[in-house]
């Protein structure tokens, strides 16, 4: 059975730091490319983040702008995402994926005063 769960997300200030986790199951994490979306309500799925399978090249969205990193532990079937200098538009939904069959269910992340 597929799992992709999502972990560490919450109630932040701006110019704050989260970690997220996602931990992976059920399938060759090691083959498949991941990566980091977000959606917020009435928006379509914005692309975050994206790395290899053997972790050697990363992409981001224009708007993470450096303040995020991906990156991925194999060993642990981990993928993670550091996101630092928070804004309130970086509120939403994030999701796990690994491209292109599996998504997990989501993480609230909210960027508040």
């Amino acid at each position: 059975q597929v799992q992709l769960v999502e972990s560490g997300g919450g109630l932040v200030q701006p110019g704050g730091s989260l970690r997220l986790s996602c931990a992976a199951s059920g399938f060759a994490f090691s083959t498949y490319v991941m990566g980091w979306y977000r959606q917020t309500p009435g928006k379509e799925r914005e692309f975050v983040a994206g790395i290899t399978a053997q972790g050697d090249s990363t992409n981001y969205a224009n708007f993470v702008s450096g303040r995020f990193t991906i990156s991925r532990d194999n060993y642990k079937n981990m993928l993670y995402l550091q996101m630092n200098n928070l804004k309130p538009e970086d509120t939403a939904v994030y999701y796990c994926e690994a491209w292109p069959e599996y998504r997990g269910q989501g993480i609230q992340v909210t960027v508040s005063s």
